[in-house]
């Protein structure tokens, strides 16, 4: 156990100090560059026919921090491209609701513009088909959504300064602001003391587009894209066909009348920079979000709470418990065995079927599932295969996962059931199958609903519905069969003693003994080792802040399972000493009530982080939640499970019993 201790806290400080590289810059590995040069530079090297001269700027899907909606670019009426040509989308895209097209806004490498228009909107307020379209976006203003725009699949970035002479670079940029009608300034309306109006928008109809390139030394012709940045302004331009990209802001008076037109322009220039290379032109926005130190904090943490349940599993296994089985295994006579007391007691009810085993027995199943899906997920992550170069990996790995992961689920579910005595493998098998997974379904499918009746970008379409109900049934569902049927087929368990046929009478527990007190108490150590990771996780999901720190997640995953399985084999020991044999379910509770502290503090991030706004998104958002907390208490209870019955069957296979 000492030299399992020591081997596991080098495995634990190599891989931190392995992955700090990994978790600051990545790119996708096989990713293949692209490179751009001059028109007619590319019309005389022939022979380098991937050179391209023309440069397209993709637009994402629309969202905000206060409204969990993302809507597509063409909801709010901006200037589209004619040709509507679209790039494919994986799963994990379309379950995240982003939309990419092709945007209106073309320009040539190294050819710089000025003041370029690209459309001109008018709005009647009298017709009440435009009005309900300047409405929206006066709504998507006041709410903050923000534009997210793509060059060479990399985002175009908003940098601005912030607070201690830091700059911070945006992957998106507002639409407008907002002045209130008591003169104050919300969101981006800050940047500017143009924008004073009272009870007035103000939208960024002009963007200054800054592309950074660098030129490819002794390899093929051509330059490569390193950064994308812009600035986004408002004018109002007098002449409306010859825009000169200067005067006033382009304002919206929140009770004006008429006809309103909004002209749309952009400028781009090109700098070339020679400090940075391709393979890290990510890192100028990974770098703009400080948060090593407080990782590195949160590790260290993790790592004390590790060290300390550790020690105290080491000092049972390797003291007390050693001298209770050297003295249980040195006894004589029926008499000395009558005086002992504690855990050696139960041996032979310690391992009695539990109540609910079939429900047990598939929450394992579907628990292991869970588990190596993670695992594997973020081990590629870590490789770098899912980082966010990559759209939508991360989401379609996790899924394709799952889907071919019904094998082990069955085999568990039904290996256990076997062992608690089951006989109903149909059952088994069926809510194997369908019991957890129908749960997320029913779930994500009103959801659904909800996006479908918002008109939300988010908002799986019919087709995509289909296929992941074909992957369920046609895939999983089949996988997880036959896994049950090599479950069932296999003998069942053996344990080391023998199960009496009459229950042992557990005595009166003392309040720290009983069942509910130390499933609450479980599951504060393994809680307390991720809710730091946690915060930076949510901010991801509900803030679209970038997450790229896979390196730090996955050592806090392997913290994680370490923790909830030595609080579990703590927590079985002293009711195993209390002479209380009811372990299975109360091991996969007392990890699994992690989830409960889980779903706790993401109601305290609503909040007092969020500003989320409106029915219909603080829905979603519980929602969501819901499925999450259903998921990690799944799999953090399949894992205090399995570290307790590995730590019953160890212990007891090594006492005498006549």
């Amino acid at each position: 156990m000492a030299v399992f201790h020591g081997v596991r806290v080098v495995f634990v400080l190599l891989f931190v100090s392995g992955s700090l590289r990994d978790a600051l810059s990545f790119y996708l590995p096989g990713l293949a560059p692209v490179s751009f040069c001059e028109k007619e530079e590319g019309e005389k090297n022939n022979d380098v026919p991937d050179c391209k001269s023309t440069i397209e700027l993709f637009v994402n899907r629309l969202d905000s921090v206060e409204s969990v909606l993302p809507y597509e670019y063409t909801a709010f009426d901006f200037c589209a491209d004619e040709s509507e040509k679209r790039p494919s989308e994986n799963l994990g895209q379309v379950l995240f609701g982003e939309r990419i097209e092709l945007s209106p806004y073309k320009f040539s490498f190294k050819k710089n513009l000025e003041c370029q228009s690209v459309c001109l909107k008018s709005y009647n307020t009298e017709k009440a088909e435009e009005k309900a379209k300047l409405d929206f976006l006066k709504k998507g203003m006041l709410l903050n959504y923000q534009h997210h725009w793509i060059v060479d699949n990399m985002p175009v970035t908003w940098c601005y300064d912030v607070e201690d002479n830091q700059k911070f670079c945006n992957p998106g940029f507002p639409i407008g602001c907002y002045v209130t009608d008591t003169g104050r300034a919300k969101d981006a309306c800050v940047v500017s003391a143009d924008f004073n109006d009272k009870d007035t928008f103000y939208i960024f109809n002009h963007v200054d587009i800054t592309i950074f390139y660098h030129v490819v030394e002794n390899e093929a012709a051509g330059a490569r894209l390193v950064a994308a940045k812009l600035e986004p302004k408002s004018y109002k331009y007098t002449d409306m066909e010859k825009p000169d990209c200067k005067g006033p802001p382009m304002s919206l008076n929140n009770k004006f009348s008429g006809e309103v037109k909004i002209p749309y322009t952009y400028s781009v220039k090109f700098v070339e920079d020679k400090q940075i290379r391709w393979a890290s032109r990510w890192d100028y926005i990974l770098e703009s979000m400080p948060h090593t130190n407080i990782q590195w904090f949160s590790i260290m943490n993790s790592l004390v709470i590790v060290l300390f349940l550790s020690g105290m599993v080491a000092m049972i296994m390797l003291r007390t418990l050693h001298k209770d089985i050297a003295r249980y295994n040195q006894m004589d006579s029926v008499e000395d065995a009558q005086e002992e007391f504690g855990w050696k007691l139960v041996h032979g009810d310690v391992f009695r079927p539990p109540r609910k085993g079939m429900l047990l027995s598939v929450f394992l199943g579907s628990g292991t599932q869970i588990f190596i899906m993670t695992f594997v997920t973020l081990f590629f992550a870590c490789l770098g295969f899912l980082s966010p170069a990559n759209r939508g990996a991360l989401m379609t790995c996790a899924v394709v996962l799952w889907v071919l992961l019904g094998t082990p689920a069955g085999y568990v579910a039904a290996r256990y059931y076997k062992s608690f005595g089951g006989e109903k493998w149909k059952t088994n098998v069926l809510l194997t199958a369908f019991l957890c997974p129908g749960v997320v379904f029913a779930d994500f499918f009103v959801m659904n609903l909800i996006l479908w009746g918002e008109g939300s970008s988010a908002a799986m379409p019919f087709g995509t519905l289909v296929a992941i109900l074909a992957l369920w049934f046609c895939v999983s569902v089949p996988l997880t069969f036959i896994g049950a049927y090599f479950g069932f087929k296999k003998t069942g368990i053996e344990h080391p003693v023998r199960t009496n046929q009459i229950p042992r009478q557990i005595p009166e527990q003392s309040f720290y003994t009983k069942p509910l007190p130390g499933i609450v108490m479980g599951g504060i150590l393994p809680f307390g080792c991720i809710f730091i990771q946690l915060f930076f996780i949510l901010n991801s999901i509900w803030s679209h802040q970038m997450y790229y720190m896979f390196g730090f997640l996955f050592l806090v995953f392997i913290i994680l399972v370490i923790t909830c399985s030595e609080a579990t084999i703590l927590l079985c020991y002293f009711h195993l000493c209390a002479e209380d044999y009811h372990w299975q379910w109360r091991s996969f509770l007392t990890s699994g009530f992690t989830a409960v502290y889980f779903l706790v503090y993401a109601i305290h991030y609503f909040f007092s982080k969020l500003q989320i706004s409106g029915l219909a998104s603080t829905i979603l958002y519980f929602g969501y939640t819901m499925i999450m907390a259903l998921i990690f208490f799944l799999f953090t209870g399949t894992i205090g499970f399995f570290a307790c019955f590995w730590f019953v069957t160890k212990i007891y296979s090594v006492v005498k019993v006549d």
